[in-house]
């Protein structure tokens, strides 16, 4: 393992990726920081993922707006000065609720950025969602059927 070198990230080096209607920008990869991964997130109103589960935790800190955040069986909506912690391996998922929402994300290790990354590139602004799926899983991200599907 190489040495952790400090960096800053001034926002002129965001480069949003555009993943499920919202844009993604990476604050800190683990490629950079060797444990955890940081990413600024935001969106229009009714933008976020379907339900999924995946082994890092995931923490959000809402900086602007209104998010509903599915946690298992229950939603809490979540407002400016907000924070919500998800443990790894629980069903969950955000949506935009407000006009727009900006909030900053923290994944306990790495995954989420190269699996945003390849969202982006092979994805982009298409909802195709059997390639979502397929992507999903190379990236140790579970997409539950709905409830109800047999």
């Amino acid at each position: 393992m190489s040495a952790i070198a400090p960096f800053v990230v001034k926002p002129s080096d965001h480069q949003p990726l555009h993943v499920v209607g919202e844009n993604i920008a990476v604050l800190a990869s683990a490629e950079r920081t060797h444990s955890y991964e940081v990413f600024l997130q935001s969106g229009p109103e009714g933008a976020g993922p379907p339900p999924h589960q995946h082994p890092w935790d995931e923490a959000y800190y809402v900086l602007d707006g209104q998010i509903d955040v599915l946690l298992g069986d229950r939603t809490v909506t979540l407002s400016a000065g907000e924070f919500v912690h998800v443990p790894a391996g629980t069903v969950h998922n955000f949506r935009m609720k407000s006009a727009t929402a900006r909030f900053i994300s923290l994944n306990s290790g790495q995954g989420a950025a190269a699996f945003f990354a390849e969202l982006d590139r092979e994805v982009g602004t298409n909802l195709d969602l059997p390639r979502m799926l397929a992507i999903a899983g190379r990236h140790q991200v579970r997409v539950p059927p709905p409830p109800g599907a047999p």
